[in-house]
């Protein structure tokens, strides 16, 4: 994979990776060892027949490719930038027992934007019209993968999106220099092309209830709303000026453009320093755009060793290069402010590793020793919750933990006629997870509503 400068990049939002060039994706294809039991088939949360599509690659029938893509996945320029594919198809690469797996997720974004290139769409068949209303709650992945997959059965789709664009996390979540918002557009307007109609700013539970639906004859609803209200870390110092939340910080960003106030509306507060607590993707997104925003020095404070980081090798290394500065075993106490009540600085105690927890990781023991860094903005991204504005409006509907819906493997809640999938269900996870449990809520619904 290609790389803009990290000098270059650093200073601006454009896209940092510029993807394969076809001879790099084709002599990549031709990698591939066509495995009579495919792995890497097991390893995709949206079961595509990876061998199939790259044998079409090795030809050079690129559309052929992408066809077959779509045949499971109606958002391959999107899971072949975002998706963890070293832990999840290329991970059960058999080459990659030896040496390296197949860059599965390189040639499937090669193939889609080779589309791109091309100025066109080609959208699949679809089965003419059953007659059935489906509605379908939120329009990030879990969402438009449900209408999507629905739409071409034939039934009349829906989606109610409670912002004032479509796509959800993967618009308000991921940074343009990591996803670009046209390549975003550019595959909701595919799934549109299936004859799905998106409402903007509904938000139900208040908007509309889930009782309107059924009795406006939708035979099925969808929720798929996302985790996106802030988790705390429950620290002295955290309603101190110049403290977002990572949820918020990226919003303002990523959806609202407040890069460019003010030409758009909404403002963000820059920094000099900034220091960014937590380890996974969207605390290297808050890192990164951090310094885009002109931070001198931008930090990642984390409790763990860099062994640990939950998030995704490419975009550690891509932070690195940028410059942004890793405090490990690091565990935030308190953040202190100046007597306006503006962030000076955050004191952290230093951790060791101890025998691993519920999650696999080795624990963090305190050490009694702390240290301060002088910062003058904190951003907290240690995770989401479910935001409780649509779920406590649903009277029986079983909840677990911080307010996910219950549901069962293939998306089904304990209420008739409703489902539900993504981090709604799960808590926070990846782009193409919820995919996948958009995708078995999909089959779900559709043996539901035709009683099989």
């Amino acid at each position: 994979m290609r790389y803009r400068n990290p000098e270059k990049r650093k200073a601006d939002f454009k896209e940092v990776s510029l993807g394969l060039t076809e001879r790099q994706a084709v002599k990549e294809a031709a990698r591939c060892l066509q495995c009579k039991k495919p792995r890497c088939i097991a390893g995709c949360p949206v079961e595509i027949d990876i061998p199939k599509f790259i044998s079409f690659v090795k030809e050079k029938d690129y559309l052929g490719g992408l066809r077959t893509i779509r045949e499971f996945n109606m958002l391959p320029a999107i899971c072949g930038r975002v998706c963890p594919q070293e832990t999840q198809c290329q991970g059960m690469c058999i080459l990659g027992k030896k040496s390296k797996p197949v860059s599965i997720g390189s040639i499937e974004r090669f193939v889609a934007d080779y589309e791109v290139s091309l100025g066109r769409i080609d959208l699949p068949d679809i089965k003419p019209s059953n007659g059935h209303k489906v509605a379908v709650i939120g329009s990030g992945p879990a969402g438009l993968t449900v209408a999507a997959d629905l739409a071409k059965l034939g039934y009349d789709i829906t989606v109610f999106e409670a912002l004032h664009e479509a796509g959800g996390v993967l618009a308000y979540g991921i940074p343009e220099f990591r996803l670009p918002k046209k390549t975003i557009q550019r595959e909701i307007e595919f799934v549109k092309g299936l004859g799905v109609r998106i409402l903007l700013n509904r938000v139900i539970g208040k908007t509309q209830t889930i009782d309107e639906f059924f009795n406006d004859g939708f035979k099925a609803i969808f929720i798929g709303v996302g985790a996106g209200a802030p988790k705390y870390l429950g620290i002295p110092g955290e309603n101190l000026n110049n403290v977002y939340f990572a949820s918020e910080f990226l919003t303002r960003v990523n959806l609202m453009k407040a890069h460019h106030f003010p030409v758009y509306d909404t403002p963000v507060k820059k920094a000099r320093k900034v220091a960014v607590i937590g380890g996974g993707n969207v605390a290297m997104d808050s890192a990164r755009t951090a310094l885009r925003l002109g931070a001198e020095r931008v930090y990642i404070v984390y409790r763990r060793s860099e062994r640990e980081l939950p998030s995704r090798h490419e975009e550690i290394e891509n932070a690195k290069e940028e410059g942004i500065r890793f405090r490990f075993l690091s565990d935030p106490r308190v953040i202190l402010g100046n007597d306006a009540g503006w962030v000076r600085a955050i004191r952290c105690e230093k951790m060791r590793l101890s025998d691993p927890d519920e999650s696999g990781r080795k624990r963090p023991e305190p050490t009694g020793k702390e240290f301060t860094i002088s910062v003058d903005q904190v951003i907290m991204a240690i995770g989401q919750t479910s935001n409780p504005i649509l779920v406590r409006s649903i009277k029986g509907l079983k909840l677990w933990g911080d307010g996910y819906i219950g549901i069962d493997r293939e998306g089904r809640t304990n209420l008739k006629g409703i489902f539900a999938g993504g981090d709604i269900s799960t808590g926070a996870a990846t782009v193409i997870s919820a995919m996948g449990a958009g995708k078995r809520a999909a089959r779900s619904i559709d043996e539901y509503i035709m009683g099989r």
